[in-house]
């Protein structure tokens, strides 16, 4: 175990989610190695009063002004409280506030997009929990990472996988990449059932516990869709070496293989909190009393190909991560909104990959290979509004 690392100053971005209370969980067990600087959340307010009184940061914002007046009243009674913003640029001052070293993306979407390159052009590393911060935003921010020289660690439980096993692996030794995918809430249902399933059927994800957003993209399979261009990005593969395969136990994060075909995993329970545990410790490997991996109880691990007619939607991200420039961010746009509409239940299962794929063939004549943060912002307002012409 290492003992070297010391408090580091943290700050989280949507710390009410999932991702955020898994990181506030990893700061109780570890508050000789963690602080808190920073907490940006939206609706949750309760929640956020309460982490306020635990964890004491120096700034705080909610992502909408109608919920300040009950944030005021919430934490009335605290000596010495927090610095309190609202709305979007209150969550990119909390990004790039202070002297948090490193700051966690857990907001959900292409709101996150704007907080994050706040946090990068103020220096701070980022445990990267966002996948659309790369995936709309990669030809933006990529260039500021290189920059300011900052870290982005991925902090999702795939590509953090990749990252511990190129650990010690030479420039120029990764040949192909396997996200290993969990197949989603429908992974054992005929795709011919998929037309009747309903919402609540789709957030019934059998390994892990997670926002609904995340969980739809699980059952359609974009999810891995997304994380193969995020994996594009952050790895520099090309995209005929990142395959994806489905392995329903959840216990392989992810697999790469380098030059010589030797294969290397990594394993574990699935547990946001080891991949965002490294994204924050890293190089560093602190000591948890987490449940060990014990391969007798995880029993045996099996796999198979994905099938395209059952999720589509994998198509369609490897078909926009290959058409690059503004490609993904409308794919990434479109199926935000897409999932918005069925959780709402305003479009069924299966019109979420049409529309995405609808929304995508309008645009594709009008693609950006180097565009600015501007056209960005504009596509993915463009891509939102497309869907709901389409639906």
């Amino acid at each position: 175990m290492s003992e070297s690392i010391k408090q580091k100053a943290i700050t989280i971005l949507g710390s009410t989610g999932s991702i955020g209370t898994q990181t506030l969980d990893i700061v109780t067990h570890h508050p000789d190695k963690f602080r808190v600087v920073g907490l940006a959340a939206g609706r949750n307010i309760k929640l956020l009063a309460e982490q306020i009184r635990t964890f004491k940061p120096e700034i705080v914002a909610t992502s909408y002004e109608d919920k300040l007046p009950e944030l005021k009243n919430a934490i009335a009674d605290i000596p010495n409280p927090p610095k309190i913003l609202v709305g979007g640029e209150g969550v990119a001052e909390v990004a790039r506030y202070g002297d948090a070293e490193s700051v966690v993306t857990g907001i959900v979407g292409c709101a996150g997009l704007l907080p994050t390159i706040a946090a990068i052009e103020a220096g701070k590393d980022i445990a990267l929990a966002n996948k659309e911060t790369l995936i709309a935003g990669a030809p933006v921010v990529l260039p500021l990472v290189e920059k300011h020289g900052v870290k982005l660690l991925p902090a999702d439980s795939e590509h953090s996988a990749i990252f511990q096993c190129l650990q010690g692996v030479p420039e120029g030794g990764l040949r192909r990449i396997i996200l290993t995918a969990s197949g989603g809430s429908f992974r054992d249902l005929p795709v011919e059932k998929l037309a009747t399933v309903t919402v609540q059927d789709a957030l019934k994800h059998p390994n892990w516990s997670m926002g609904q957003k995340i969980t739809i993209d699980s059952a359609t399979l974009m999810n891995k869709g997304l994380e193969v261009i995020e994996a594009h990005y952050l790895f520099g593969l090309d995209y005929n070496h990142i395959d994806i395969v489905i392995h329903p136990q959840s216990i392989i994060h992810s697999l790469i293989e380098v030059q010589d075909t030797s294969v290397l995993a990594q394993l574990g329970w699935p547990d946001m909190r080891l991949p965002l545990l490294y994204a924050l410790s890293y190089p560093e490997r602190i000591y948890t009393d987490w449940e060990q991996l014990d391969l007798v109880k995880a029993g045996s691990f099996t796999f198979r190909e994905p099938d395209h007619q059952k999720y589509p939607c994998m198509k369609l991200a490897y078909a926009a991560g290959k058409a690059g420039g503004l490609m993904p961010a409308v794919l990434n746009a479109a199926n935000e909104q897409a999932v918005a509409l069925f959780l709402a239940e305003k479009i069924e299962f299966l019109d979420i990959p049409r529309l995405i794929e609808t929304v995508c063939d309008r645009f594709s004549t009008q693609n950006k290979q180097y565009p600015s943060l501007e056209d960005i912002v504009e596509v993915d307002t463009w891509a939102r509004r497309a869907v709901l012409e389409s639906n």
